[in-house]
């Protein structure tokens, strides 16, 4: 019998961490979300990045393996994305950073997007939006890069953090007023700091 998957982490507030925390260690034990296609579709889908129509759509028109290779194909990008963040966390980027943003640019350039004028009943009667056409299952790593680079060019990396609980994984975007986040979640990170913190008084007294 196939356990329940865990439920996935958004705790970064940006999508394009959330991402890098695709896999993570919660409970002591590492814990890979994007572990194959239907791992990659079930996230996906909790990110709300893609539409469950296309999911479904995927899921049931897919070749065996095919979205195990796209699952493969993200979390190469993940890791390579990792690797950009880590390096640059904590300053901001510059115009010397674009070289190295190449392998990002070329997974967008996949991108089949298309406006279309469609109705809006909330303002106007008419409106443009943005469309995709989903013509492979690689096109589910569109909305990763996308996620990707909006955390390039909108995200100041020097509010990009590192939660400084002990083993614990996670990025996140400090968004505080004061910049003072230290931990990915107060309810997890944050009160075992506090419970430690709290053990080690006892023990002076």
């Amino acid at each position: 019998m196939t356990e329940p998957r865990l439920p996935a982490l958004f705790v970064a507030d940006a999508r394009g961490l959330d991402i890098l925390n695709s896999i993570a260690t919660p409970v002591d034990v590492p814990y890979e979300w994007l572990d194959g296609g239907e791992g990659l579709l079930d996230w996906l889908s909790q990110a709300d990045l893609v539409p469950a129509d296309v999911l479904a759509m995927f899921r049931t028109s897919s070749a065996p393996g095919e979205l195990d290779a796209v699952a493969a194909q993200a979390r190469e990008l993940r890791e390579w994305f990792r690797g950009f963040v880590y390096e640059r966390k904590g300053a901001p980027l510059t115009r010397r950073d674009l070289d190295e943003l190449a392998p990002l640019n070329r997974v967008l350039r996949l991108d089949d997007a298309f406006v279309e004028i469609v109705a809006d009943e909330e303002a106007s009667p008419l409106t443009l939006r943005t469309r995709r056409r989903w013509s492979s299952p690689e096109s589910l790593l569109i909305p990763i890069a996308r996620s990707m680079a909006d955390l390039v060019v909108t995200e100041n990396f020097a509010d990009v953090k590192a939660c400084e609980g002990p083993g614990c994984t996670l990025l996140f975007a400090d968004h505080t007023r004061a910049r003072v986040r230290r931990w990915c979640s107060m309810a997890v990170c944050g009160n075992r700091a506090k419970q430690a913190a709290h053990r080690e008084r006892t023990k002076r007294h």
